[in-house]
Parts: structure tokens; sequence; C-alpha cells
């Protein structure tokens, strides 16, 4: 049976291989395309949030589950990272630097089985777009809680600043208590 220690295991002997990222893509690949399994090892969610399955100076596991409708403004790993979905959404919207802040340079949609691989100097950001959980295993080659100097942009005027983990948790905070009303709200 799939156990936490199962997909960090997975994870450890992919990015031993000669090239990381894409053997970490299959490692990946191989663990959403049967999102029960990976759903019952991760357990219920409840609330958008990263959860920290691995953390080590090379390889960092994470569970994020992103809150519906939540959005992340552009940001950088500096770090390849691999996301694998199991359930629901997540927009990818990708930029690069330009002369004055950044510049749109395309975007992917990922839903259930759908892996994306990007590179240490990938330029995200990512969106909910539906009324359910977006889940995913996020997998990087380095500590993703390390101390990097890393950027993020302002999602209004793209103004870079440094990377701000405990702001991002903030988001999650706060779109999970935005969604928590909104179902309150609806209900009879």
């Amino acid at each position: 049976m799939l156990d936490i220690d199962e997909i960090v295991i997975r994870c450890r002997q992919a990015i031993g291989e000669h090239t990381p990222p894409l053997a970490v893509r299959d490692a990946v690949t191989e663990l959403v395309s049967d999102p029960g399994a990976l759903s019952a090892a991760i357990g219920p969610i409840t609330e958008g949030g990263i959860k920290l399955l691995h953390r080590a100076p090379d390889l960092t596991v994470l569970h994020i589950a992103w809150t519906p409708g939540m959005q992340l403004n552009p940001h950088e790993h500096a770090m390849f990272a691999v996301v694998g979905m199991y359930g629901g959404q997540e927009d990818n919207a990708f930029f690069r630097r330009a002369e004055h802040g950044l510049e749109p340079s395309g975007g992917r949609e990922l839903t259930q089985g759908d892996v994306l691989v990007m590179g240490d100097d990938a330029i995200h950001a990512v969106a909910n777009p539906r009324r359910e959980y977006a889940v995913a295993l996020h997998v990087y080659g380095g500590d993703f809680f390390g101390d990097r100097r890393r950027s993020e942009w302002d999602a209004a005027t793209l103004e870079e600043r440094p990377r701000d983990v405990e702001g991002t948790m903030r988001l999650f905070a706060a779109a999970n208590a935005a969604w928590a009303a909104e179902a309150a709200a609806e209900e009879p």
C-alpha cells in the first residue's frame, strides 16, 4: 500500500539518477496515475495549504492543496520543480524577466494525471479556477524552505521583491477563510 515513506523513497531514488528532473517526472507520473492510492496516502483534504512530506538539502517533497478560487502571485523557485496533479485543476501562467520587470510567456492548465517540469529559472503564477481543491505533489530539486535568494512579484504591478513564504501561508489562510465563508453563505 502506498504511503508517504514510499512517495519519498521513489522521489529520493529519482533525484539520484543521471537527469534528476526527468527521473522525478517519471516517478511523479507513476504516483499520480493512481489518484485513489495517492489520496489515501496523503489523507483527506479539509482546507488548502502546504504539507511537508520530506525536506533535505537536495530534495523537498510537498503536498499542496490549492483552495478553490485561490491565486498565487508570480514567483520563482531557483531549483527545478515537478508538479503532479491528482485532483482538481491548477492553472500556471509563465513569465520571463524583461527590461522593465516581467512579461508573460505562456501558460499551462494542469488537471488530474498531468505532470509539469519546470527548470530552475522558471517564473510562474498559480490559480485554482474550480470550486474544488486542486491537489498535487510538488517535488523540488533542493531545499524549498532553505535560505535562498528568490523573488516573487506583485500580482498587479509585477514589481519584484524577495520571496515571502510566510506571506504565501497568509494567502492560504485568507483563501481558506473566504472559501469557508462562501460555503457557509450557500448553506440553506
